[in-house]
């Protein structure tokens, strides 16, 4: 059995793309190598690692699950403003947080979110480029995203703009818009129950 996977070998035993899978190579989330002709090699061990993480991560995420938001902020004291705020919400929801774009995908494959609220200036991977790669992808097509950056509409816009599904607000950060989101879709979610 060969120790070693191609990047595509990886990409399709772990349900992601080729692109995700050579971002977690660059941050490190998988080992791996060039080879002299300058092709990736990641090593088994690294992909079924992360394989039976992701692989629990779903037998624990059921559609009866808690409502879950996703927030990914490079600041650490941002991120625990969320939290705050969120919890004051009073809602029978699960939070979960990630410091960049990469983290965030990885985030989102194991809980599934039914909210993510972003910023989009991130180190690695910024937001753009990751709510780019999550609309291409049928299963996260009715997440609703959220971003919330120091970037304007027209500054967006130069960086190759949002979907059009996704709501924009600029910094600081309203809470009280947010919180009006997120209750609508969790009303909504009850409503199928």
């Amino acid at each position: 059995m060969d120790k070693v996977f191609t990047t595509k070998q990886a990409a399709d035993l772990l349900g992601v793309s080729l692109r995700t899978v050579q971002l977690w190579v660059e941050s490190g989330v998988l080992k791996a190598w060039k080879t002299a002709g300058g092709h990736r090699r990641i090593a088994r061990e690294s992909v079924e690692t992360l394989l039976k993480e992701k692989l629990q991560a779903l037998q624990t995420v059921s559609d009866d699950s808690p409502f879950r938001i996703l927030v990914v902020e490079d600041e650490p004291d941002i991120l625990r403003l969320y939290q705050l705020a969120i919890k004051s919400w009073d809602l029978p929801v699960e939070v979960y947080t990630a410091e960049n774009g990469i983290e965030g995908l990885l985030r989102l494959g194991q809980f599934r979110p039914n909210v993510m609220i972003t910023d989009l200036v991130m180190p690695n991977m910024d937001g753009l480029e990751m709510i780019r790669m999550l609309r291409t992808d049928q299963e996260y097509k009715a997440m609703t995203i959220i971003v919330v950056s120091t970037l304007g509409p027209d500054e967006v816009q130069e960086r190759g703009g949002l979907p059009d599904d996704v709501k924009l607000f600029t910094k600081p950060i309203p809470f009280e818009d947010i919180e009006s989101i997120v209750r609508e879709r969790f009303d909504a979610q009850q409503r199928k129950l």
